[in-house]
């Protein structure tokens, strides 16, 4: 199966945010109601991303469709859990960072 753009960043959104909400006690064997809803909000703002799938990752896309409030809180997440995703999900964070790689070397992943 190929996997999109969307689909992979949904992942990985969840992914970290799941890190997250372990890591700081929240949820016990699930997503703790702040990180659901965070996770449910970041789906969403995804599902409705302008670019589709030339989108770039959201920390380098010149529009911000999170409201603030959520913005301040994946940035957290992000903070948290990207030193710590290679822990717990070595590929799917090698893949991530390719991509990343790519998109500033202006390819096209």
């Amino acid at each position: 199966m190929v996997k999109n753009k969307i689909f992979k960043e949904k992942e990985i959104v969840e992914k970290m945010i799941a890190i997250y909400c372990r890591g700081n006690g929240h949820g016990k064997g699930q997503l703790c109601p702040e990180c659901a809803e965070l996770l449910e909000y970041a789906r969403k703002r995804l599902d409705l991303c302008r670019f589709g799938e030339d989108k770039k990752f959201c920390k380098h896309c010149p529009v911000h469709c999170y409201n603030k409030e959520m913005r301040a809180q994946i940035r957290t997440v992000m903070r948290y859990s990207g030193p710590r995703i290679m822990l717990y999900h070595p590929v799917a964070a090698a893949e991530h960072l390719v991509s990343s790689l790519l998109q500033r070397a202006g390819g096209s992943k």
